[in-house]
């Protein structure tokens, strides 16, 4: 699929930086925006013990990646897309 958006980090003038993280999508009912949610263990010294947490974030989906709901990606921080996007999909894991 031919990709003209200008917010595509291949395509486009997105230039990266920062953090990369993977996760999944768990929401992408937005036009090129999903939700994507990381999971992790957070140790509690008091009882000696992980707990689970998560954390999810608003991030851009490019028309030449397309991933869907359900999809492990990787994704990597950008300059502000808009007041809640900051990261932007860069691989589909599997």
């Amino acid at each position: 699929m031919a990709c003209n958006d200008e917010k595509c980090p291949f395509h486009g003038k997105l230039s990266l930086r920062g953090r990369v993280l993977s996760g999944i999508i768990s929401s992408g009912g937005m036009h090129r925006t999903a939700t994507f949610l990381m999971e992790r263990l957070f140790y509690i010294p008091k009882y000696q013990r992980y707990e689970r947490r998560r954390t999810k974030l608003k991030v851009h989906n490019p028309p030449c990646i397309e991933a869907q709901k359900g999809d492990r990606v990787r994704v990597m921080e950008c300059r502000p897309l808009s007041k809640t996007k900051k990261f932007v999909i860069i691989q589909k894991l599997g």
